[in-house]
């Protein structure tokens, strides 16, 4: 459980200061994806842009496994 709880931690920290260049890729701008600002800062919780993105994965691995 502690592995997991530290491999969230680890991406967050890695993908939270990418968000800007990843904006550009509509990543926090679908429906679905909440933003707001707490003591100056901008909390994001994507959660429309995590279901666009795994049905995304999800097809090119099926694509891939048919080739």
């Amino acid at each position: 459980m502690i592995r997991w709880v530290v491999a969230i931690f680890l991406l967050l920290a890695i993908f939270y200061p990418l968000l800007p260049l990843l904006g550009q890729l509509w990543v926090g701008r679908v429906p679905g994806d909440l933003r707001f600002r707490v003591r100056g800062v901008v909390l994001c919780l994507l959660f429309g842009s995590t279901v666009v993105w795994s049905l995304t994965a999800f097809i090119i691995a099926k694509l891939a496994r048919w080739s």
